[in-house]
């Protein structure tokens, strides 16, 4: 929160039930799924010895494309952090990810329909709190920090144009 009083970002603080599931805590607060920041430390190795480590936030009603973020990266494999690597480099404990990296080995990506709506809905660090920041306010961060937005999200092969 100290960051975003710092860049002067326009948020509401949010108490509820301690929740981490996106569906569940959506609910709680009082939004659609969609506007949910879901945020996910994903692992890609890039060569036999290295790898390379990506915050993925999506919108709470979407997957992460692993094969996308593996060509991002020009990797050979892709999986999820284990949970003790995603907390080490995000800071927080699963299920209240933040979608803002402090660590220099987490790589921050983010799908552009994160952007779209007014607002974005986030655990803050906690399993009872979230915050509900500008999406202005985010942009404008993730263009401060050089972070960047591509289009992360898993097509469902279902609802794919023909």
């Amino acid at each position: 929160m100290s960051l975003l009083d710092e860049n002067g970002a326009r948020y509401r603080v949010i108490d509820h039930a301690p929740e981490g599931r996106t569906e569940e805590v959506s609910r709680h607060r009082g939004h659609p799924v969609a506007q949910g920041a879901k945020c996910l430390v994903v692992m890609v190795k890039t060569g036999k010895r290295t790898k390379r480590y990506f915050l993925a936030v999506v919108p709470g009603d979407a997957r992460v494309d692993l094969p996308g973020l593996k060509a991002l990266a020009e990797g050979t494999y892709v999986s999820f952090a284990s949970a003790d690597r995603a907390e080490e480099l995000s800071g927080s404990v699963s299920g209240t990810i933040l979608p803002f990296s402090f660590h220099p080995d987490l790589e921050l990506v983010v799908d552009p329909g994160v952007l779209e709506h007014e607002e974005m809905f986030f655990n803050a660090a906690r399993l009872d709190r979230s915050l509900a920041l500008s999406t202005q306010d985010y942009r404008e961060h993730l263009r401060r920090v050089g972070a960047r937005i591509r289009p992360i999200v898993a097509v469902d092969p279902e609802h794919a144009a023909h």
